[in-house]
């Protein structure tokens, strides 16, 4: 027990290693960044447009595999996959916005539809490119569930310039962003384009899980994007409070996740953030001055 304590005692304080303090260190910017992100898509109840948009890019990534083959090029390099990733995520987010505007359809409806038919397709496409012989298609999946523990420090660093890039946008708009998630039909009153505010909460977000699906895959994106601000609701009633608090809690969940899995033999990275994640929003529940359980026993 007390070797455990004394290698958990090592890693938090970046006595692990270089790769450790990496992995570490980038897991928690990308945690800050999907905390802060996921806030306004979770308060304007639209949090699981992040899930869709996030099996989206299966499709994506798929077809720019097969593109790419076509063409006589590597498939497996980073630009072709990312790209239909990206693209991918874009398409995904016109069509749940189109649909949602339909009277007959809802946005929920929408969200489900589309984020049924994109994994669909996904998965026939990924059994198309397993039956090629270009070769380098074994193991493609693992751009869908991360590979955190590999992170690289250039990586590490692309994730800080995330956090500060999504925290930034967050702020110059937090006063907009934060009329339209408390009250839409005020913000439309006053003239501010509802839909349009919208559809950039949805791109952060969607960018955020792009981006982080080399590193975190999207299962563990989409977790840290939804998990976070759900937990910071229950402290607070101010937006600014609760992205604060969100971006926090992500950054919190990724950091020890990412230290548990080096202390922890055989313990994947992504899961162990998820697991901190969840304990932090079974606390904020029962604990939470604004909206826990026991807020109105005070």
């Amino acid at each position: 027990m007390a070797g455990i304590l004394a290698d958990i005692l090592a890693v938090l304080t970046f006595r692990a290693g270089f790769n450790t303090t990496v992995v570490m260190l980038g897991a928690a910017a990308l945690g800050c960044a999907a905390g802060a992100a996921g806030t306004f898509a979770m308060l304007r109840r639209k949090a699981l447009v992040s899930d869709a948009v996030a099996h989206g890019t299966l499709p994506g990534i798929a077809a720019a595999f097969l593109v790419a083959a076509l063409l006589g090029q590597a498939p497996r390099q980073v630009g072709w996959l990312m790209g239909g990733a990206g693209v991918a995520a874009a398409l995904t987010l016109l069509a749940i916005e189109w649909l949602g505007r339909r009277p007959k359809v809802g946005h929920d409806t929408a969200t489900a539809a589309v984020l049924a038919c994109g994994f669909g397709l996904g998965l026939a496409l990924m059994s198309v490119v397993q039956t090629l012989s270009v070769g380098r298609q074994a193991g493609l999946e693992t751009l869908l569930f991360g590979s955190a523990a590999g992170m690289l420090p250039g990586e590490a660093q692309a994730m800080a310039g995330l956090a500060v890039l999504v925290l930034a946008v967050i702020a110059l708009g937090l006063k907009e962003f934060s009329a339209v998630a408390f009250d839409p039909d005020f913000a439309a009153t006053v003239g501010l384009p509802v839909a349009r505010l919208d559809g950039a909460v949805a791109l952060v977000c969607a960018v955020v899980v792009v981006a982080a699906l080399p590193i975190a895959g999207f299962v563990l994106a989409v977790a840290l994007v939804v998990i976070p601000p759900a937990a910071a609701r229950f402290w607070s009633d101010r937006a600014g409070i609760v992205v604060a608090v969100a971006a926090a809690f992500g950054a919190v969940s990724a950091f020890t996740g990412a230290a548990l899995s080096a202390v922890v033999a055989d313990t994947p990275t992504g899961p162990a953030i998820v697991i901190v994640a969840a304990l932090i929003f079974a606390v904020s529940l029962v604990f939470g001055r604004a909206r826990g359980l026991l807020a109105g026993s005070r």
